[in-house]
């Protein structure tokens, strides 16, 4: 048995849980090649280290997100998109995000993934991950727009979708 890519529902769940507010979600276009050197690029593995999901949040995303959970007022978050970059404390955050994130990729009977690695917008990710956020398939691509924030895009590849 495979992965399955989360539903909509799950995503915008898992995101008002987390952040204590209110998230709507919406279908996206994937992501583009050009998005790409401004993304958050999430790694999640099996036990043997095997790449087997990538998440990528748009800069957008990476700044509401990182500052809703840790309680940042909303132009922390705009500070970060007009300096055209996230702070530590916002970029840590974002980052544990991606970690709680996992639990939108485990089911019952498959393999347990766990995040592995984070590229911040600006960090160069390895090419296989970038590819496929990038390929058509197994993917999940929404707006999350984050009350009192703004909104951005996350995008969901799993296996089989071009890795």
């Amino acid at each position: 048995m495979s992965h399955v890519l989360p539903v909509p529902k799950a995503v915008k769940d898992l995101f008002d849980d987390l952040l204590g507010r209110s998230v709507t979600v919406n279908p996206a276009e994937p992501l583009r090649a050009a998005d790409v050197p401004k993304t958050l690029v999430a790694l999640y593995t099996d036990e043997r280290t095997q790449l087997l999901a990538v998440i990528g949040m748009d800069f957008g995303l990476t700044a509401y997100t990182g500052a809703a959970i840790g309680l940042i007022p909303p132009g922390g978050a705009e500070a970060c998109i007009e300096d055209n970059e996230i702070s530590k404390m916002i970029g840590e955050n974002a980052i544990e995000v991606c970690n709680i994130l996992a639990g939108l990729l485990n089911k019952e009977g498959v393999p347990r993934l766990k995040l592995y690695q984070t590229f911040l917008p600006g960090e160069t990710a390895p090419t296989d991950a970038v590819n496929w956020l990038m390929a058509l398939g197994r993917r999940l691509d929404l707006i999350v727009d984050v009350s009192g924030y703004g909104a951005g895009k996350i995008s969901i590849a799993l296996a089989g979708a071009g890795g």
